[in-house]
Formats: C-alpha cells, structure tokens, sequence
C-alpha cells in the first residue's frame, strides 16, 4: 500500500500495513486565504485579515491574539455588524497553492485544505477571551448574529478552496476547550456552536470532501454531537479524554488522530525510554477500538523528542498492524 491507501484502509476498517499518523500522507497547501493570517515567529504584532492583533514568539508553536482595550476589533457585542469587516474569500492569488498541488502525486497523498481560527476562536479573537465568554451568556443572540457572518465566511471560504484546487480534506481548527474542561457549557455549546458547525461539515460533504476537526484539549461531553453532524474524524485528542470510553460510545463513527501526550513526552527530563513507552501505550490502549490513528497530539519543542517518537511508531505501528489483523467483522 501506499500511504494514502493505508491511512483509507484504517480509516473504513480494512487491515493496514501499519498504524500511524493520518497527516504522514497529507500535505497542507500554502493557500492564500490561511496565509493572509500568517504572523511571523518575531515577536512583533502583526494584524490578521480580521484586523486582530497577533504576536508569535521564535520558537513558539503559533501566533496569540495580543488584544488590548484599545486594539480589541469588537468592543460592543451589540455593535458587531459596524466594527467586524470579513476578509474577501474570493479574487485572491491560488497560484502557490495550484503548483504545490501539481507537485503532488495525488494517489499516494491526500491535499488538504487548512481552515485555521473557527467559530469559537475566532469570537474570542475578535473579542478577547473574557468578553467573548461574557458574550455567549449575556447577548446570545447578537453573539449568534456574528457567529453566524463568520461561519457563512468560513463557508465561502471552503467553497472557494474547492473550485481552485479540489482538496480531498478540509482540516478545521476550533479548540473547544482545555486540558481540563470545555470553554463553554455544553448546552451553550449545543445552542450557539453546534448549528452553524453542521452547516460548515455539510457544505464540505456536499463537494465530496473529507471534514477533519483539530482540538488539541477536551471534548468528551460532545462527541455524541460531533459525531450528529458529521465530523469524519477528530485530531489532536489528547488522552485526558477517556478515548476507549468515547470509542465505545461513538460505535466506530468518528475516527481518531492522536493519542500519545505530547505534553508528557515534552520536557528535558523525559528519556528516550520514556518516549518510546508512551508511543506503545497508546497504540496497545487505542487501536483495537479501530479507526485509530495514532499521532502526537502536538508537535514537541525538545530537540530530539519528536524524532524519537516518530521512529517508534513507524517501528511499533506496524508491528502492531501485522501482529492484531483486522478479521471480518472487527472494527
């Protein structure tokens, strides 16, 4: 097989030649619409398509919106429609983008389309995160009323990525929640998120596209949800999450990538032991619930670490596909 067939093979329940890392067979293109909010790692502010302000330290893993009293986009909640501009979606330069994708050998890799900021995280970076959450519980409705322009930007958005360079995956990035707990209640989640959510995974599944959901922290109370509207597939799960439990639940519908804790493996102190037990623990712990794809839950900063845990997943990944096949009926 090669990768893109043996990621499809885990992921309809087929025998692999190996577990691993879904995105090992993926490239993410340098689309224009994502890299107009590129900040670079200089430390310095830089303001994104939206107008909000984001500074990325050297070496930090992202940028950070940097809102103060007098950069915040929105400072009204009730004024949103005179104070958010949307950034066009359409009439924007593809070419970086096309050539990448004619580079590729699209039998063996798939193409995807990288939908950074979503609809929670967007709000608190139009908004600052105190407010935004004083927002979803005060002004429901003027907080739904923005929610649903971004969304219908993030539509726009996915629409475009089709026409240009067909990709076989729209990967969403919306952190819901924290190593310890979701942000929002999840009832307020169900009302003022999970709507407009269905309608951006249905507008990918109507031009044929893969819908793949990045949140690197807790999700469990909704996975049922995600599931309702049609998330192919999870990235990012960190096992704070009772991931057998949700497996069970989820009867083998929502596909899995992550699992080993990055955070844990992360640290000067951790060994090359330590790192190679954790990538087996999760593997031995998740696999067999099917559907599973192995992965760092987030990149590591240690030198070294990463490197190591990627060569013990190539090496017990698939070990572990040929010592448990998939027989008829499993999975």
């Amino acid at each position: 097989m090669n990768p893109r067939e043996n990621m499809m093979a885990i992921w309809e329940g087929r025998q692999p030649d190996y577990y691993g890392n879904f995105f090992s067979a993926a490239k993410i293109v340098s689309d224009p619409i994502r890299m107009a909010d590129a900040c670079p790692a200089d430390g310095r502010e830089h303001k994104d398509s939206w107008g909000t302000i984001c500074v990325r330290l050297p070496g930090a893993p992202g940028k950070h919106p940097h809102i103060t009293s007098d950069n915040v986009v929105v400072s009204d909640i009730e004024r949103w429609e005179s104070q958010m501009s949307v950034p066009p979606a359409k009439g924007l330069d593809w070419s970086k983008a096309k050539q990448e994708v004619a580079d590729l050998d699209r039998n063996e890799t798939f193409v995807v389309f990288w939908s950074a900021q979503g609809l929670f995280e967007r709000s608190h970076f139009l908004m600052g995160m105190e407010e935004a959450f004083c927002a979803y519980l005060e002004e429901p409705e003027a907080m739904g009323a923005m929610l649903e322009k971004i969304a219908d930007f993030k539509i726009a958005a996915i629409e475009e990525a089709y026409k240009q360079i067909h990709p076989d995956v729209v990967y969403f990035h919306d952190d819901w929640g924290s190593k310890q707990n979701l942000f929002l209640p999840p009832d307020v989640w169900r009302e003022m998120i999970k709507p407009l959510q269905a309608k951006i995974v249905d507008a990918v599944h109507r031009l044929g596209m893969m819908f793949i959901h990045h949140a690197d922290c807790i999700c469990e109370p909704i996975v049922e949800d995600m599931v309702e509207i049609g998330i192919d597939a999870w990235q990012g799960v960190i096992p704070q999450n009772d991931i057998v439990s949700i497996q069970e639940r989820t009867q083998g519908k929502l596909a899995m990538i992550g699992g080993i804790d990055s955070a844990a493996i992360d640290t000067e102190a951790t060994t090359e032991k330590d790192i190679r037990r954790e990538v087996r623990r999760a593997v031995d712990a998740y696999c067999p619930g099917g559907r599973f794809f192995p992965a760092l839950s987030s990149h590591l900063y240690i030198p070294g670490n990463e490197a190591i845990a990627v060569r013990e997943l190539e090496r017990y990944g698939r070990r572990w596909a040929q010592e448990h096949p998939v027989g008829i009926g499993e999975n």
